[in-house]
């Protein structure tokens, strides 16, 4: 199966600096979602069903689009990752999802369903729809392998100003957390804080910038400008693609980390119910499913869907099975991570 290369998600993602206007189309569903989730090829059926494409309006990060809504903004659904749900549940944003309207709902991953904060007596309160890994991109042309054995190749200075990490809280405090030896932030303390801080103060020293996007990421290794970053998995797959000496290393000693992003049900949306779950559905039939795999490189929650796309594919994407440590980016003690977003400005100010 050949792997296509997302133009439109590339294109789509530089837009993500700027804060961008509603895309506008079916004005009944109104879909606040990462910018490059407007691709028509996820919803294929509401598309179908509909005559167009629901109405988009974008974020930049999950931090920035929770206080969008906590300002008063209105959407139908919206695409945090799985972090973020017990924000929006304790501030009243969703409501659940009613499961009897969504045929595919037991086709799901169960392991991406596992905890209270999604699924309780209360009902479903997250949609499960992506995943993917995040591990060390590298130019093979430059690095050699044995340098990315490690995740100290982030504070070698050898490769000063030549690495990029993610301005992406989640991502970078993933990384910190593995580097300093721990694998589990749900049992994060306040000894691991520290370490990871001080480790994150060193890595500073060599980042060249904290990119965005997925394209900016792309093309400042196509350049040659960054050689090392701690990246998505759908930088390699899409730079391979396009002929780029781009390694993805998911397995330094110290180990890789994970995540999964969903939709949510907002309260109250000003659009239409029966399209929020129309949309819903196209999201999670096979034809999507393989769509994001062979397009973008991520997972999908479909665990049918993924069954039929066949290891080989997964492995040539970054998603195959690994035997070093993995980080989950679960849920966390919602204190700690308001107190990584501070620290993590104060790093990237220099301070």
């Amino acid at each position: 199966m050949t792997l296509r290369t997302p133009i439109r998600r590339l294109l789509a993602a530089s837009c993500a600096l700027v804060a961008l206007p509603a895309l506008a189309a079916d004005p009944e569903l109104l879909v606040f979602d990462w910018s490059g989730y407007e691709d028509p090829m996820f919803f294929q059926s509401y598309i179908e069903k509909h005559g167009t494409g629901p109405t988009f309006t974008f974020f930049g990060d999950d931090d920035d689009a929770f206080q969008k809504f906590m300002s008063g903004f209105r959407a139908d659904v919206t695409h945090p990752c799985s972090q973020m749900v017990p924000k929006f549940r304790e501030a009243g944003l969703i409501e659940p999802w009613d499961v009897s309207r969504i045929p595919l709902f037991e086709a799901l991953n169960p392991m991406l369903m596992d905890s209270s904060l999604f699924r309780d007596e209360d009902g479903v309160w997250f949609m499960p729809a992506e995943w993917g890994a995040t591990a060390i991109a590298y130019n093979t042309e430059v690095v050699p392998a044995e340098d990315v054995a490690s995740l100290a190749v982030f504070v070698d200075p050898k490769y000063a100003g030549r690495v990029s990490l993610p301005d992406n809280n989640d991502d970078v405090w993933a990384l910190a957390f593995l580097a300093t030896g721990l694998t589990d932030w749900t049992e994060a303390t306040e000894e691991d804080f520290a370490r990871a801080a001080e480790w994150l103060r060193q890595a500073h020293q060599n980042v060249r910038t904290y990119w965005t996007d997925g394209a900016e990421i792309a093309q400042l290794m196509a350049t040659g400008e960054v050689v090392v970053a701690w990246t998505w998995n759908e930088t390699p797959t899409t730079m391979r693609a396009q002929g780029h000496p781009i390694a993805f290393q998911r397995e330094p000693a110290e180990g890789t980390s994970t995540w999964f992003c969903g939709y949510v049900n907002l309260k109250d949306g000003p659009g239409s119910e029966d399209k929020a779950y129309d949309f819903m559905n196209a999201w999670l039939e096979e034809r999507t499913a393989h769509y994001i795999v062979e397009a973008w490189g991520y997972g999908h929650s479909n665990t049918a869907a993924m069954a039929a796309l066949g290891a080989d594919l997964l492995e040539n994407v970054g998603l195959g099975p690994v035997s070093a440590p993995l980080l989950a980016q679960v849920p966390m003690d919602q204190q700690l991570r308001d107190r990584m977003l501070v620290e993590f400005e104060k790093i990237k100010a220099g301070f």
